[in-house]
């Protein structure tokens, strides 16, 4: 089972990339990576979200275990879509080892991500994934502690009028809740797992 699923999320991201070079080909943009740099930058992880079961959740929540996380939103057309097929792609091969992370996926557009919309696209890659929103203002604030951009694109051909432009890279914090690095969402899930097991192991 576990062999079928990785064959079928690497079907997904394959055809993901596809899409995704179509669609920032004709807008004549691209993913936004993350700007931090972590011999630069350090900060911790601070949210207070509701997660797409309805349970709110802090960061606090998961200390003692690696986050994995990643912004965007339901209606993403190429992006988010393809980055959830990653994670969920590294968080079957890591196996055992996958109880050490937590990955969270946090809505840029609350207007539209509920807990409940987030309950039913998330859990699509994989029940490990926990969805994350929360009203405008707390969005912002996270988004800020992130030091993650995001930006509502008015666009005529995209539901409801509009698009969101955001950053699209993964954002890993330790057990204590430390900013780490980042990892790309088009990187190769194995270099990911690669690193994390080195991570938990050591």
């Amino acid at each position: 089972m576990k062999k079928v699923r990785i064959v079928l999320w690497s079907a997904v991201v394959v055809a993901a990339a596809v899409s995704a070079t179509l669609w920032m080909t004709e807008r004549n943009q691209g993913p936004v990576p993350a700007r931090v740099d972590p011999e630069a930058e350090s900060f911790t992880a601070d949210f207070e979200l509701t997660d797409h079961t309805g349970m709110v959740q802090t960061d606090e929540d998961f200390r003692g275990r690696w986050m994995l996380v990643f912004f965007g939103f339901a209606n993403c057309p190429d992006v988010c879509p393809m980055g959830l097929a990653t994670i969920a792609q590294v968080m079957d091969e890591l196996g055992t080892q996958g109880s050490a992370v937590q990955p969270l996926f946090i809505t840029v557009d609350p207007e539209r991500d509920t807990p409940s919309a987030l309950a039913d696209y998330v859990p699509q890659f994989g029940q490990g994934i926990l969805g994350l929103s929360g009203p405008p203002d707390q969005i912002e604030r996270t988004a800020e502690t992130f030091k993650i951009y995001y930006q509502k694109i008015e666009e005529a051909s995209a539901p409801d009028g509009y698009t969101m432009g955001h950053t699209s890279s993964f954002l890993l914090f330790d057990p204590e809740g430390e900013f780490v690095r980042i990892y790309e969402y088009d990187e190769e899930p194995r270099l990911i797992v690669t690193d994390l097991r080195e991570r938990i192991g050591a």
